[in-house]
């Protein structure tokens, strides 16, 4: 199936899970992983009204950005591409340079280098923190109740160079429909409180939901789904750059 079928079907899922939470369309974002497929499908969905992507690696992107430059279409021009897997504090640099977000800061150490890079390079860059709610060992993320999350949320406003708003999150999987929808509600209960605790910094965005479970992020309040394999179907194998 292209592209673009998949994104009349998705649309339709995405309008149906608004209605049936009362909520209006246009209050969710559509984020597009692109992880692992090439610049020509980032391309593609930029030419169909697909205007924010998201990517894991940083070396994988520094790779497609030269392509997606070359094409150079009015509509690429105007898609912006957010960090959303795991950032190395040795590649900061870079992500700042290649990136218009950073959704999985998770770190004050990271925070730091990522303003400092930011501001040479005479930018204010987009970040969301990255919060755990799962136990699970793969999973990244600052976990909200630890000194480094209080440390982080304490320091931001300082970073001037760095543009708050908001929380991401990664539901458990596999796990019944139940304790997916808990940790979305969690995740909306997390950022009122940080939000009320901390009036100086924005949370307007809540990244939560995936391909599998957007409909339950949806219900919980999620402002931004992160939609891969419905969109792009399944990821081709990627080599390590």
């Amino acid at each position: 199936m292209t592209i673009a079928k998949n994104l009349e079907q998705l649309e339709a899922a995405i309008e149906a899970a608004c209605r049936t939470a009362g909520r209006a369309r246009g209050d969710v974002e559509l984020m597009a992983v692109s992880k692992t497929h090439p610049a020509h499908d980032i391309a593609e969905a930029a030419g169909l009204g697909v205007m924010l992507f998201g990517e894991n690696r940083v070396q994988e992107f520094a790779a497609k950005a030269p392509q997606l430059a070359a094409q150079h279409s009015s509509a690429e021009a105007r898609a912006r591409v957010h960090l959303i897997g795991h950032l190395q504090s040795n590649k900061t640099s870079r992500a700042a340079e290649l990136f218009d977000g950073i959704d999985s800061l998770d770190s004050l150490r990271i925070a730091e280098r990522l303003n400092e890079a930011s501001e040479k390079l005479g930018k204010r860059l987009p970040v969301l923190i990255e919060v755990k709610l799962s136990a699970e060992e793969a999973k990244t993320g600052v976990d909200p109740q630890s000194a480094e999350a209080a440390q982080l949320l304490e320091r931001l406003p300082d970073l001037r160079h760095l543009e708050m708003r908001g929380l991401m999150t990664i539901a458990p999987f596999p796990v019944a429909a139940g304790v997916t929808r808990a940790c979305f509600h969690s995740a909306r209960e997390l950022r009122d409180r940080w939000a009320a605790a901390h009036p100086r910094l924005a949370f307007d965005v809540l990244s939560m939901g995936m391909s599998g479970d957007f409909a339950q992020a949806i219900a919980e309040g999620s402002t931004r789904i992160r939609i891969g394999t419905a969109l792009f179907g399944a990821r081709p194998r990627r080599a390590d750059l």
